[in-house]
């Protein structure tokens, strides 16, 4: 009997933005593992080709089999967003003769976090580009690009600092209720195609190579106490969660929570 479970994506057209990196990098690499064709949008075509070489040199039996496509979309890009999201949609469907069966966004760019005092509309449109009015303008391209089928998926990112805000970062929590909300909205009107969000607490990415390693070192150890499990999340661990919301299509307008228990605490 051929697997019921496992072979869930083979085959299926699987559209990640953000994908270079991180938990993209990993939701992308998940979805390949799969058996999925990939399309792997990003800021920057040098990120692109090494991460198509990274899975190739990872998957080479793979690769002979399903496809891995790129687009570049500079996703901060407000004013061109509209049109780039158009060519990118067009190019990832190869100009709408076939159809996307999953869509995942983990883009973001760095976090902005003013001081209340020092807020401005534009520090707030700003904050908010990449990870709410892209994939708002995302969903619009939904119905023409995407097969109309509960199969169908669209996920989003949030973050802990939704559930359990903390000082100095009001404009995170307010980003991430606010893609809380845009979700359940979307749920409804791209139905029967579903909408989920995963909200990631401290992941271990590569924004942490920034840091120092003295520095480094405590920050973890700081995550780790935060937690439950005592751990910081992985993107591996991630990427099961929006793999699990591709797969189950009786799962949609709802949220999955990968914080190591650190809302609890």
């Amino acid at each position: 009997m051929a697997p019921k479970y496992t072979n869930k994506l083979v085959n299926q057209r699987v559209l990640v933005f953000g994908g270079t990196s991180g938990i993209g990098f990993a939701v992308a690499e998940a979805a390949f593992e799969h058996g999925a064709h990939l399309v792997i949008s990003s800021s920057n075509q040098s990120k692109l080709d090494k991460t198509v070489a990274r899975l190739k040199e990872a998957y080479p039996a793979e690769f002979e089999k399903q496809t891995i496509t790129t687009h570049v979309c500079d996703l901060s890009d407000t004013a061109n967003l509209d049109a780039n999201l158009e060519k990118l949609f067009q190019a990832a469907t190869d100009g709408g003769a076939v159809k996307l069966n999953h869509i995942a966004t983990t883009a973001g760019d760095a976090l902005n976090l003013p001081k209340l005092a020092e807020l401005s509309p534009d520090a707030i449109y700003g904050g908010m580009a990449v990870r709410y009015v892209a994939p708002a303008m995302m969903a619009k391209f939904i119905p023409k690009y995407m097969e109309n089928s509960p199969s169908s998926s669209f996920t989003l990112t949030g973050g802990l600092r939704g559930q359990k805000p903390y000082p100095g970062w009001t404009m995170a929590t307010a980003t991430c209720c606010a893609i809380d909300g845009l979700v359940r909205g979307l749920a409804l009107d791209l139905k029967p195609v579903r909408v989920n969000v995963v909200h990631p607490g401290a992941v271990n990415t590569e924004l942490f190579r920034m840091f120092p390693k003295e520095k480094l070192d405590g920050m973890l150890k700081m995550f780790q106490d935060a937690s439950t499990t005592g751990t910081v999340g992985k993107p591996e661990d991630l990427a099961e969660s929006y793999i699990y919301l591709m797969k189950d299509h009786f799962v949609t307008g709802s949220t999955i929570e990968s914080n190591g228990g650190a809302a609890l605490k």
